[in-house]
């Protein structure tokens, strides 16, 4: 079918709001258009390439004798013939297209390090004679050196105990925050229309605090940020935010040191301060050592089935005797590595924190081509209930 009545039916398509047979006809008569194009440029092309060999052939008949007798002449008359003996025959698309791919495939093999690599080798081959391309000292040749510019992290255990203790945000330098004492007063019976007895008074104890500042610098090159091919401005920064959570880490793990000391050989001198040493009204977690969870995780029952149970609902994925376990370095919660030691009890009500800025970055112009990035924290840590928890040192079995 041609393409006026293909256009007459995909016409009658529309008006019956039959859209999906005009699209397909629509397509049919476009490719019916390309594939008469295609026809007249192969035409086109064969018959310029048929005049052309056509031509060629006419330098053939002409008689020898017309040739000049100057020695300069044949020379000019030859180069025509040379050239129309072969008619330049116009690449088709498959040829353009492999000719493309070959160009591409030239440029990505000609690169830097493929220059240097084969300079070396003929520096070799040829004992120094031949340098081009090659960077020498003396007379020895530098082979280039693969420099990797993107650091790899060490991995860290992050544990942030700013999330376990009381936050408080303060807007002062100084001050004191109230602590309602538990209540265990009670009423008493009195007799009919006798008068109204007093109650106890609420007990507060203030909790003062100073807020200190902690601040610090890392000079950095504007060479370096324009050069280094990865974030160097926001790796710095990283490392200025996780210098601050180690200074908080620090000093909150140095009060939770000053709770009342215990030690623990087994599992049931542990449930004694879990189950009766501390109020049922306190929220218990455990935060421990690495050498401390060490042991809880090989303690066992009288089955043999292992105490410490994983457990998905709690942010550090372990419970033991029903309580959060949180797992700190020992140098964190301990004074040095091998300490096995442990905060029982609840950090929130024990400890608080009082936040008056926190941890900011800054740009900081430098009289040098280059910027200082700076960090500014300002808090303080102080201990405000010490029935809520103990500091807990596992011993050798006796």
């Amino acid at each position: 079918m041609d393409n006026e009545k293909l256009k007459a039916e995909a016409q009658k398509a529309l008006d019956a709001g039959d859209l999906e047979k005009a699209k397909g006809l629509l397509a049919q008569i476009r490719a019916n258009k390309e594939q008469e194009e295609t026809q007249a440029q192969l035409k086109t092309e064969l018959e310029d390439e048929l005049k052309g060999l056509g031509a060629s052939d006419e330098p053939k008949t002409k008689p020898e004798t017309e040739e000049p007798t100057e020695p300069t002449e044949p020379e000019k008359d030859k180069e025509p013939e040379e050239k129309e003996e072969v008619p330049p025959i116009p690449p088709k698309k498959d040829e353009k297209k492999k000719e493309k791919e070959n160009r591409s495939m030239e440029v990505i093999l000609d690169d830097k390090k493929e220059k240097e690599t084969r300079s070396i080798n003929q520096f070799i081959r040829t004992k120094g004679e031949m340098r081009d391309g090659l960077t020498t000292v003396g007379a020895e040749a530098v082979i280039p050196i693969d420099r990797i510019t993107k650091p790899e992290k060490q991995p860290e255990t992050v544990v942030d105990l700013r999330q376990h203790v009381g936050r408080v945000p303060v807007t002062t330098g100084t001050g004191s925050y109230p602590i309602l004492k538990a209540n265990k007063n009670k009423m008493i019976s009195v007799a009919e229309l006798a008068k109204n007895p007093a109650l106890a008074n609420p007990v507060f104890t203030k909790v003062n605090y100073q807020i200190e500042t902690y601040r610090g610098y890392i000079p950095v090159s504007q060479e370096a940020l324009d050069d280094s091919d990865i974030d160097l401005g926001g790796l710095v920064a990283e490392n200025i935010q996780r210098q601050s959570l180690n200074t908080s880490n620090a000093e909150i793990a140095a009060k939770l040191q000053t709770a009342t000391a215990k030690t623990v050989t087994t599992i049931d001198d542990l449930k004694d301060i879990v189950n009766v040493a501390i109020d049922p009204a306190y929220a218990v977690k455990i935060i421990a050592s690495q050498s401390f969870f060490n042991e809880l995780d090989k303690m066992k029952d009288n089955d043999g089935r292992y105490l410490l149970q994983q457990d998905v609902t709690v942010a550090s994925g372990y419970k033991l005797l029903g309580r959060e376990v949180v797992v700190m370095a020992d140098d964190v919660i301990g004074k040095k590595a091998g300490d096995k030691v442990a905060f029982v009890g609840d950090p929130s009500l024990f400890a608080k924190y009082f936040d008056r800025q926190q941890a900011s970055v800054r740009w900081v112009d430098n009289d040098v081509y280059g910027q200082l990035l700076a960090g500014f924290i300002r808090f303080d840590v102080e201990v405000a209930d010490t029935a809520a928890g103990f500091y807990v040192t596992l011993g050798p079995k006796v």
